[in-house]
């Protein structure tokens, strides 16, 4: 553009210099107003922690700012405040909203020594806690500094879009050459290098980019960088793990079939107090469902395990027995014929040689989960389910669910030798898990999807990790990354088809300087908006909550998580 300033005002074109430079500024200014609004979509995040914090300092409360903060400060959270630090309650009983923080769905209770959050939302009573974590080294911190880093990061496509316009400002020159060789016409060949722009390539690409990324992150995705936003919109095969990933991941009692003359509340009763020393899973379901319903769990006066088998407790002059249908035969219970139990684990009860009755116990299927895949399967995306689960149980999950592709009973180094498998196939492979045992898989595929909930490790193997543990959220992601994608590629086929177009009328002689100038600001605004539309839409403001704290909507989820 300065070769045609330069270019338009040595042949007299004083005013078409003019309309350019106009042009240009009017240009650059716009770029900045919208890459600047991506960028503040980021930093908004950080206006979610309180500004002011009210401190307890030798004996009195005062109200300090949130930089002047230290480490082993006691902190004073009224009802409705935002939690400002990550730290352990020293004094009080509330209960915090940490859905933004931990995925964690219901209200969870603090006490005396439990630990909070920052970005938490305190709702009941007032709590007092010791800071042990500030500022950037928070969990909400780290999250803000995974956003940021993920948007100073530059995705393959950035770099080829900075060759592509490298390239069309070397053939535009070519062709004014070219053009004033044949046609010896200067307003010709100066309307060459004006029309010819790369702009909506150079800039409109890193702002898509931007605007996906930050997209995401208001949908509860933190993708740690351009490149695997740009990986996730070429995915075509979605590997998921299933426990904690399709499922909870914490086992619930589905259903309690006593035998005839024997109530559910018995059954239940007896089995709760063979499990109360048991750290089994099952029986922890089973003591979870019994406290639920008001009753006391008995203490056993004699306790004994078998593993792979069963429990034997004694309460006063009865035996109890609790396990699976071997650890019956092996005491003598007659069992009714075994039945189809599905996704199901059972739970046989028996009381001084006779049945009681069987608990079926399972992991429950998150609900989203069906929606997910069929979304998915939707997209034309390929689902596969691996899990380290037996067969019958993955079957029952993968047939409710609607995944064709199932493999059991895998172990870590299993599901590693599957991804490498399926990413040697020439598959784009993301898979979505929750756990240390993920890791490897995570790490192998071409974009590794951690669940908010799921261990570290499995979160700092991954690419991109999910806040709520929505497998929706995940499915919204894929979208935003191949919306991405296709908005980059309608820039790159544009300018190209606008400016091998534009230089051939200029060359013939068919524009002028001022309308090449036009056609090229009007062409790289377009392209600009265009990738501008992938710009998360600004917050609204809604009235202050009872604490003070303005509540936020649905769009706001990813201003917290746990990284």
């Amino acid at each position: 553009m300065t070769i045609a300033i330069v270019a338009a005002a040595a042949i007299g074109e004083f005013f078409t210099a003019l309309v350019i430079t106009l042009f240009v500024l009017i240009a650059e200014v716009l770029e900045g107003l919208t890459v600047g609004r991506g960028r503040k979509a980021i930093r908004d995040l950080l206006e979610f922690l309180p500004r002011e914090v009210s401190v307890r300092r030798t004996g009195a409360i005062k109200t300090v700012a949130a930089e002047e903060l230290s480490v082993g400060d006691v902190i004073l959270v009224s009802p409705g405040g935002r939690l400002p630090v990550d730290g352990v309650v020293v004094s009080g009983h509330s209960f915090t909203d940490e859905s933004r923080i931990t995925g964690e769905s219901m209200p969870v209770e603090k006490t005396e020594g439990s630990r909070v959050y920052a970005g938490a939302i305190n709702q009941s009573g007032a709590l007092e806690i010791r800071a042990e974590r500030i500022g950037r080294d928070t969990s909400y911190g780290r999250i803000i500094e995974a956003v940021e880093r993920a948007e100073r990061s530059r995705a393959p496509v950035q770099r080829m879009a900075d060759r592509l316009a490298g390239y069309l400002v070397y053939f535009a020159l070519g062709a004014a050459v070219l053009t004033w060789l044949i046609t010896r016409d200067m307003r010709a060949t100066i309307s060459v290098i004006i029309v010819a722009g790369a702009c909506g390539i150079a800039a409109g690409t890193p702002l898509a980019i931007l605007g996906g990324i930050g997209r995401s992150a208001r949908l509860g995705a933190i993708i740690k960088g351009g490149v695997h936003l740009e990986t996730l919109g070429k995915v075509d095969t979605v590997v998921l793990d299933k426990t904690g990933t399709l499922t909870y991941g914490r086992p619930e009692i589905q259903s309690v079939s006593p035998v005839e003359g024997v109530s559910a509340e018995e059954l239940l009763d007896a089995a709760a107090t063979a499990e109360i020393r048991s750290e089994h899973p099952l029986g922890k379901a089973i003591l979870s469902r019994v406290k639920a319903e008001g009753r006391e769990v008995r203490e056993p006066e004699h306790f004994g395990y078998t593993p792979g088998r069963g429990i034997s407790a004694r309460l006063g002059d009865a035996t109890i027995l609790v396990g699976n249908r071997a650890w019956m035969a092996d005491n003598g219970i007659h069992m009714p014929p075994t039945r189809d139990l599905g996704a199901c684990t059972e739970v046989v009860v028996a009381r001084d040689g006779q049945l009681l009755g069987t608990i079926d116990i399972a992991d429950t299927i998150r609900p989203e989960a069906k929606r997910a895949i069929s979304a998915l399967e939707a997209m034309g995306v390929r689902t596969v389910l691996l899990t380290g689960d037996n067969h019958q149980v993955a079957t029952a999950v993968a047939t409710e669910l609607g995944l064709k592709n199932v493999e059991a009973e895998l172990l870590p180094e299993d599901k590693l030798a599957r991804l490498a498998d399926m990413v040697k196939k020439g598959w784009t492979v993301a898979m979505v898990g929750d756990g240390v045992n993920d890791a490897p898989a995570l790490a192998e595929a071409s974009v590794g999807v951690a669940m908010g909930s799921g261990t570290d490790v499995a979160q700092e193997s991954s690419d991109i990790v999910l806040l709520g543990n929505d497998l929706a959220c995940f499915v919204d992601t894929m979208k935003v990354a191949r919306r991405t994608r296709s908005i980059i590629w309608q820039n790159f086929v544009g300018t190209i088809g606008i400016d091998l177009l534009g230089i051939a009328l200029a060359a013939f002689g068919l524009l002028g300087p001022l309308l090449a100038a036009f056609i090229h600001v009007a062409s790289e605004l377009t392209f600009i908006l265009n990738s501008a539309r992938l710009l998360p839409q600004a917050r609204r403001k809604s009235l202050p909550s009872a604490g003070g704290v303005s509540a936020e909507g649905p769009a706001d989820v990813a201003a917290a998580g746990r990284h």
